[in-house]
């Protein structure tokens, strides 16, 4: 992984906001410590940058319609400091819309999104699923992931993990106080997708510091606007034999499970590998 230079706000002793971002202009933010990724100190988690790039999807082109599925593709080192988000829509419509969105720092573009919205309608009489709801947060014991992860992001969050997780497998709640942007109210989706990306490093199959395994992607899938609040996700991770993984996890809310979230992962033995 190239190494990337530590521009976070804060990350020379000032005072950070207490927020993920800040605004900087219709499409210019800058990057706060809280935003920092594990891997290094000079780049941002997939995590807050996700669910801003969709928050501003949402800022940007309000709508009623609900979003169904928001991919991430990674393109690289997503660096911190300053950076432009471009929103636009690939294909318009009354009831189905598909609009693209990217971070991009000066000429290079390190996400690249895609959200499928669809205009919602009453279903209730056929609703269900059969995934199994978690038990409430309550009911889990704090788990302060920043015992197994380093980093600004993972320093932000509240956890909680049951029991029963394993090498591979974990159900587990995060949340966090603090907004995307300072000074700004999360809208609902991207609210919960701040979260999502970290269910890689929550079921650790092998211990990260000899060996690297992250994802490449982020895909979600939602069957319902979320609440905002506690995440929860019940998570498996899995390597093949060749240098290829996954993690997966449904993902929950209060009110329970609201849909699924899939990582597509290169993993190599020893974290130096570059």
């Amino acid at each position: 992984m190239p190494d990337a230079l530590n521009r976070h706000l804060g990350h020379d002793g000032a005072t950070v906001p207490d927020s993920y971002y800040v605004r900087l202009g219709e499409d210019r933010f800058v990057s706060t410590l809280h935003s920092q990724g594990a891997w290094q100190p000079g780049e941002q988690h997939l995590a807050p940058a996700s669910g801003l790039v969709l928050a501003e999807v949402e800022r940007r082109l309000p709508s009623e319609k609900i979003v169904s599925r928001v991919s991430f593709d990674i393109l690289g080192v997503i660096h911190s400091g300053e950076f432009t988000i471009d929103v636009s829509v690939v294909r318009p419509g009354r009831t189905i819309e598909l609009i693209e969105a990217s971070m991009r720092h000066g000429d290079r573009v390190s996400i690249q999104a895609r959200v499928w919205r669809l205009l919602g309608s009453d279903t209730t009489a056929v609703a269900g699923s059969e995934w199994t709801p978690l038990p409430a947060p309550e009911e889990m014991p704090a788990s302060p992931f920043s015992d197994r992860w380093g980093g600004g992001y993972i320093a932000s969050l509240k956890g909680r993990q049951d029991a029963d997780a394993r090498p591979g497998f974990a159900r587990s709640w995060i949340t966090s106080p603090l907004p995307l942007v300072d000074g700004e109210v999360d809208p609902p989706a991207a609210a919960v997708v701040k979260f999502v990306d970290t269910a890689n490093g929550l079921a650790i199959r092998a211990d990260p510091r000899t060996t690297f395994f992250p994802n490449v992607d982020l895909t979600i899938h939602l069957v319902r606007t979320p609440e905002p609040g506690w995440v929860g996700f019940e998570t498996r991770v899995a390597f093949g034999p060749t240098g290829v993984g996954e993690t997966a996890s449904v993902l929950s809310d209060a009110l329970g499970p609201i849909g699924t979230a899939a990582q597509s992962l290169t993993v190599r033995m020893g974290q130096g590998a570059k």
